[in-house]
C-alpha cells in the first residue's frame, strides 16, 4: 500500500492507444506493477476500456487501457473501436503505443494521423524495443513524429521492463495537480465480476490459441463471498455453435478443466483469497449481435 503523501498531489488520466498487439495491456500492467489487464499474442484481446491505477510518489496515474484500433468489419468490432476512442476523450495525455518491431504499417500510419487531429497532449511510446533492430529506432521515431508531432518520445520494452521506470517518472511529473480519485490500494476501476470474466477469457486465449472461436465471450453470472471469506464464482463461456462448445470442453472435459484451474490460480493471486470457480459453456447463436449480451460484457451498443 502506498499512503497518500502530505502536501500537493497530482492525478490524471493517461489513455493508451495503438493498433492490436502493440502491447498496451502489457505496458499497463508494467506501469501498475501488477496484472490488471489480460494479455495474449492473439489480436483484439482487449474488448472494453479498463483502467489501471498506479502510484508514483505524490502522483496517482489513471491508465486507460483501450482495445486496439483497427478497421472494423463487424458490429462487435465497431463497438471495440468506439470504446477505444471514448477512452481518449478528456484524457490529460495520450500515449500512442507503436510496436517498434512491426514498424509503421499502413494501419499504424492511419492511426497516428487520427491521433494528430485530436486536441489532447500526446507522447509517443515505441514498445518492444527488445525485439527490434536498435539501428532502426531513431528513424522510426522520426517517421512517427512526422505523422503526428509528439511532445516526447520514449523507447521501452513493457515485457522486460526496460525504460518503463523512466516513462512512469515522466508521467508522474507531467500530470496536473489535484487530489487522488481512488484509494491508495486500489489497482483498477474494474469490478471483481469483470476481472473474473477477463481472467477466464485470458485462459481461453492461452490454452486454445488458434482454435479459439472469435465469437466467444465470458460472462460472470454470480460472484458471492462465502462464510469462510472465499469467493464462489460462476462464469458462463458463450459460443455460437456446438462445434465450438466441443473445442472449449475438450476430450472428456479436460480442456475446460485446465482452463478453470489456471484461471482460478490467477484469480486467487489477484483477489488474495481462496476462489471456487465454476465454468459452464453455453451455445448462444448470434450472441455478438444481441444487445443484452453486450450489456453483460460492458460494451455500448452500436448501430
Amino acid at each position: 500500500m502506498a499512503p497518500e503523501p502530505e502536501g500537493p498531489t497530482r492525478c490524471g488520466v493517461v489513455a493508451l492507444l495503438g493498433a492490436p498487439n502493440a502491447g498496451k495491456s502489457t505496458l499497463t500492467n508494467a506501469l501498475v506493477g501488477q496484472k490488471v489487464a489480460i494479455v495474449s499474442p492473439k489480436v483484439q484481446t482487449t474488448r472494453q476500456r479498463l483502467m489501471g491505477i498506479a502510484i508514483q510518489g505524490a502522483t496517482q496515474l489513471l491508465l486507460v487501457d483501450t482495445p486496439g484500433l483497427f478497421a472494423p468489419r463487424h458490429r462487435l468490432d465497431r463497438a471495440m473501436v468506439q470504446s477505444a476512442w471514448a477512452g481518449a476523450t478528456d484524457a490529460d495525455l495520450l500515449l500512442a503505443i507503436v510496436d517498434s518491431k512491426a514498424g509503421l504499417k499502413p494501419e499504424v500510419r492511419d492511426l497516428l494521423g487520427q491521433i494528430a487531429a485530436r486536441p489532447e497532449r500526446r507522447w509517443l511510446v515505441l514498445n518492444k524495443v527488445d525485439a527490434a533492430e536498435k539501428a532502426s529506432l531513431l528513424a522510426l521515431a522520426g517517421e512517427a513524429n512526422a505523422l503526428a508531432a509528439f511532445e516526447r518520445t520514449f523507447m521501452v520494452s513493457a515485457l522486460t521492463g526496460d525504460g518503463v521506470a523512466d516513462l512512469k517518472d515522466a508521467l508522474a511529473a507531467t500530470l496536473p495537480e489535484g487530489p487522488w480519485l481512488f484509494p491508495d490500494d486500489q489497482l483498477s476501476d474494474a469490478p471483481q465480476r469483470l476481472m473474473a470474466s477477463e481472467l477466464v477469457r485470458e485462459q481461453l486465449f492461452v490454452q486454445l490459441g488458434a482454435e479459439l472461436p472469435y465469437a466467444s465471450a465470458v460472462v460472470t453470472e454470480t460472484f458471492e463471498t462465502r462464510a469462510d471469506g472465499s469467493a464462489a464464482i460462476h462464469a458462463q463461456i458463450l459460443v455460437e455453435r456446438d462445434s465450438q462448445k466441443a473445442i472449449v470442453l475438450g476430450a472428456k472435459g479436460a480442456r475446460i478443466k485446465a482452463i478453470g484451474e489456471a484461471a482460478r490460480r490467477e484469480l486467487e493471486s489477484l483477489f488474495d483469497r481462496r476462489v471456487h470457480l465454476f465454468l459452464h459453456v453455453k451455445v448462444r447463436p448470434g450472441w455478438a449481435e444481441d444487445r443484452h449480451s453486450w450489456r453483460d460484457l460492458g460494451l455500448d451498443w452500436v448501430d
